[in-house]
């Protein structure tokens, strides 16, 4: 017998914190692929590494989502036994896991964006969520810092590597004007003091990969009209695959622990 959905509120505390945290629990699964599939050892262990830190991040963020819904509600209900839609995570993390250069790429891209987003949240007026920010800033900083570097490496390499660059560049960068779409659930957040409207980190988080892309000769992507609906629910054809995988040891033995 599988395990029966659950729904969460769609108070916007509670939203806000899923935005994150379900963007790190599911950039993590899809980092979780390489494993055994590194192009080196020593980067194999990396990205394993870093996946963990963002399944650590993720279940912090889901707790505290729990305890501020109030209706009991642990981590492992909240990453497994929601449905499809009750996933609020940006469309750029569910993406398939292409290439080691599309890996790079995108996680630039994301730890740009939630290094900047633990740096604000440090001083959120929910203590718990500063105290989680205190610790997960020192791991985005690494992850952006890591993928940059292979970001320039590869696009100022290899003619094979930057083709693969560039072309991971392009296919992603349609996705990043979701990441600093505003809407009811961060204008609360931000009027609460519990943390920024991702709008407000456009400026920052341009600026930052404006400068990843030069060092690696890589011109910025222009703007695309496409935008994509991951934070309100509505996902890729890919998200389904994923849920599939990851839930379905909790699906299929309700409540199973270790």
């Amino acid at each position: 017998m599988q395990a029966t959905s659950i729904h969460t509120s769609q108070g916007p505390a509670v939203q806000y914190l899923l935005r994150i945290g379900d963007t790190c629990l599911i950039l993590g699964q899809r980092l979780s692929e390489w494993c055994g599939h590194g192009p080196v050892l020593e980067e194999d262990i990396a990205l394993a590494n870093m996946a963990l830190d963002l399944v650590g991040q993720a279940r912090a963020l889901l707790t505290r989502a729990g305890q501020i819904e109030g209706r009991g509600h642990d981590e492992d209900q909240l990453a497994f036994l929601r449905d499809e839609r009750d996933y609020v995570n940006v469309t750029l993390v569910e993406l398939p896991r292409g290439d080691f250069a599309f890996t790079m790429v995108r996680n630039t891209m994301v730890a740009t964006l939630l290094k900047l987003l633990w740096e604000r949240l440090a001083s959120s007026s929910d203590t718990e969520l500063a105290a989680i920010a205190g610790k997960a800033l020192k791991e985005a900083r690494y992850h952006q810092q890591h993928c940059a570097d292979w970001v320039v490496r590869l696009g100022d390499g290899t003619a094979e590597s930057r083709r693969r660059t560039e072309a991971a560049l392009a296919s992603l960068w349609r996705y990043t004007p979701e990441l600093f779409a505003s809407d009811a659930v961060e204008d609360a957040a931000h009027a609460a003091g519990l943390g920024p409207r991702w709008a407000d980190l456009q400026g920052a988080w341009t600026d930052e990969m404006a400068q990843v892309l030069a060092a690696a000769s890589l011109a910025t992507p222009r703007e695309s009209a496409f935008r994509s609906t991951g934070k309100q629910g509505v996902h890729s054809e890919h998200m389904g695959f994923i849920l599939a995988e990851m839930q379905h040891l909790q699906r299929s033995f309700p409540g199973g622990v270790w």
